[in-house]
């Protein structure tokens, strides 16, 4: 299972995409490259502290409690890779997930590497300080131009190719290498399905494509 922003949407967090999206009246390079974090660091923490203290004020909605729910009756036959950085995914409960960008609520050293939860928003001064070696933290985000985790995307494609059924909620299926984890999955044979209000390019691939947001898509194929 594939998701994307629009899962996200209904809890409230604006999409990377169209009218009123997160990256409207930005340019993704002055705040999400490597080259953005090295030009300035503070433009750049600040733009993530405000998106971190949006997201914790966000709540799992119904269609991220309705995977969960699917999860706990599949087990290990389940696996949900994301492409958020929201972390609503665990915080409905999901423990089976592989998220392919990183997490917006931590902060990984420069120097180091170590991973460390960031605080509450309302005590968060960015930049936030490496408890194991002193350094300074960058946010545990993939940015534009750096390359995914080869062994979480690994993961990810194997369970693509070998799913009996592959569902894909709320992504626009432009952005690579993610986009192409559906593709992977029809050309293996597994029944794909889609739930995206709008036509992406994986509809014509799927076995079944719902134009619907993800809470009415996911009640009408499991029931809520």
């Amino acid at each position: 299972m594939l998701t994307g922003a629009g899962i996200s949407a209904e809890s409230g967090i604006v999409t990377f995409r169209g009218a009123g999206g997160l990256w409207e009246g930005f340019r993704p390079e002055d705040l999400a490259t490597p080259a953005a974090y090295a030009r300035d660091p503070e433009k750049v923490w600040r733009w993530y502290a405000m998106r971190y203290a949006q997201v914790m004020v966000a709540e799992p909605n119904l269609a991220h409690r309705l995977l969960a729910e699917l999860e706990r009756e599949k087990g290990d036959d389940f696996l949900l890779v994301t492409q958020n950085v929201d972390g609503l995914h665990q915080r409905a409960g999901s423990r089976r997930v592989i998220e392919l960008h990183g997490n917006i609520t931590r902060a990984r050293c420069e120097r180091c590497g170590h991973r460390q939860k960031l605080p509450p928003p309302v005590e968060f001064t960015p930049p936030p300080v490496c408890e194991r070696c002193g350094s300074r933290m960058r946010p545990d985000v993939v940015w534009f131009g750096e390359f995914l985790d080869a062994g979480l995307l690994a993961s990810a494609e194997r369970a693509f190719m070998t799913a009996e059924v592959a569902l894909v909620i709320g992504t626009s299926a432009v952005v690579e290498p993610a986009a192409s984890l559906g593709r992977m999955a029809r050309s293996a044979g597994v029944f794909l399905i889609e739930v995206n209000p709008e036509t992406t390019p994986l509809t014509p691939l799927a076995d079944l494509s719902l134009r619907d947001p993800a809470t009415k898509g996911l009640e009408k194929l499991l029931g809520g």
